[in-house]
């Protein structure tokens, strides 16, 4: 199983959005957590080391991470998916945009054994 790691601002759109989409897929395990302390679920030191891959929605978000977990993102993989905070939850076009950029992003990785 790779864990997955889907990070926003206060985890009410777009992470919860993409963790519901790749939980339900074989082969993953999916959370999602926002950078902000308002956050539904805001994000913390046992989130990153859960996780194999960390997908941030904006750079902004990488940024804030960067700044607070600097040592446990050392052998981790970020990635920015660069999707602004434009849609509602479970939008069918965030939906899409997730599905193409986190599944491009996935199809490159080298076969976990």
């Amino acid at each position: 199983m790779i864990n997955l790691l889907f990070v926003c601002s206060r985890n009410q759109l777009r992470s919860p959005t993409a963790e519901a989409m790749w939980r339900r897929r074989p082969g993953f395990t999916a959370l999602s957590a926002g950078t902000s302390p308002h956050a539904r679920r805001p994000i913390g030191p046992a989130d990153i080391r859960w996780a194999d891959v960390i997908f941030v929605m904006e750079a902004k978000h990488q940024h804030r991470l960067q700044a607070a977990y600097s040592r446990l993102l050392e052998h981790k993989r970020l990635h920015c998916l660069d999707i602004p905070d434009d849609y509602r939850c479970m939008d069918p076009v965030l939906m899409d945009l997730l599905d193409i950029k986190v599944t491009a992003y996935l199809d490159q990785l080298p076969a976990k054994r």
